[in-house]
């Protein structure tokens, strides 16, 4: 009668025992995560990205580089395009998009990316992590994992996200964006992320980055290839047909106008050029934000108008009557069909 008991006094201490040096609580870890990003003074990683937004999946390799505190150097490049790379910077004059290919920017006077998830910023995960009040938190052998709502402005057909910490260091390792079905679309696998505190501001500087990456591209595009550029269509037209087309030869390339008329109006035109030289370097203002399209692209997004460049070929698409969502939805599907 008296082996009870002592039995149950035994369990209470074994409990208690694991206890004490258990598993860290969600609070536990987030406290942990915003203490090591305070500390930082910068970092950098590599990080590939898988998207399966499109027809054909697209796969691409990003570097980034941050100093604290609203300084971002992002680079990105499709892993099947390597002259059609492009760089986001945020420094002390704005947010720039970089496209050397084209010897051309967009300067945005914009929030990014406080104002948008950024799967591939330690920073916003964080951020995404802490605003929302329903984040779902577990552990496994060797990494942390929340399950947060998404913050994507102009794409609500993302709307949750799974992060993994590793367990020792606290450092992101992976990110899934799932769509409404559960189904992960888009995936980021981080590598050799360290804190690094030695850049200097002109690490962000515009000129300066387009300087060390024109010689990598370049300067001009072959005649065949301006003459043999290839019209693509958008697969998503949201109910319009292809109303009317005009190609127009210009001094550097070739321009297509395709008018859409239906259920919602578009418009969009499709140029072909030949990069300029440094003294003839474009820089378009912007009055909207970046946007992260399929293949690795971002874009210029404002209210009526996206304009973003793919190698050698800049398009932009202008619609009083689509909203930003659809603008979005119509340029991803224009990278995976070919009208024959």
């Amino acid at each position: 009668m008296r082996r009870f008991p002592i039995l149950f006094f035994v369990a209470i201490a074994l409990t208690l025992a694991l206890s004490a040096c258990g598993e860290q609580s969600k609070e536990d870890v987030v406290q942990k995560l915003e203490e090591q990003e305070s500390e930082m003074k910068g970092y950098k990683t590599d990080a590939s990205m898988t998207m399966k937004t499109g027809k054909e999946e697209q796969k691409y390799h990003i570097q980034i580089s941050h100093k604290k505190k609203d300084f971002y150097k992002v680079e990105l490049e499709n892993d099947q395009d390597e002259k059609g790379s492009q760089i986001i910077l945020k420094n002390d004059s704005g947010v720039f998009v970089l496209t050397p290919a084209l010897n051309k920017s967009f300067k945005f006077q914009s929030d990014w990316p406080e104002n948008t998830s950024q799967p591939y910023l330690f920073n916003s995960l964080i951020k995404d992590i802490k605003a929302d009040a329903d984040t779902e938190f577990n552990a496994t052998d060797n990494h942390y994992v929340f399950k947060t709502k998404t913050n994507y402005q102009n794409n609500q057909s993302l709307p949750y996200q799974e992060i993994y910490f590793d367990k020792k260091s606290y450092t992101p390792v992976m990110v899934k964006v799932f769509d409404q079905d559960m189904t992960a679309l888009v995936e980021v696998q981080f590598s050799n992320f360290a804190a690094d505190d030695s850049f200097k501001e002109e690490d962000f500087d515009v000129d300066q980055n387009m300087a060390m990456t024109s010689s990598d591209v370049p300067v001009s595009v072959p005649e065949e290839k301006l003459a043999g550029s290839e019209v693509l269509y958008p697969e998503e037209t949201l109910g319009a047909s292809l109303w009317d087309k005009q190609e127009v030869d210009t001094e550097n390339g070739e321009r297509v106008i395709m008018t859409y008329k239906g259920d919602k109006d578009f418009t969009i035109i499709q140029e072909t050029a030949s990069a300029q030289p440094a003294s003839a370097r474009e820089t378009v203002e912007v009055n909207g934000e970046p946007v992260q399209l399929s293949g690795g692209l971002v874009g210029a997004l404002s209210d009526q108008k996206l304009e973003w460049s793919d190698e050698s070929t800049t398009y932009h698409l202008a619609s009083t009557e689509l909203t930003q969502d659809e603008m979005v939805a119509v340029a991803n599907s224009i990278h995976s069909y070919s009208e024959k």
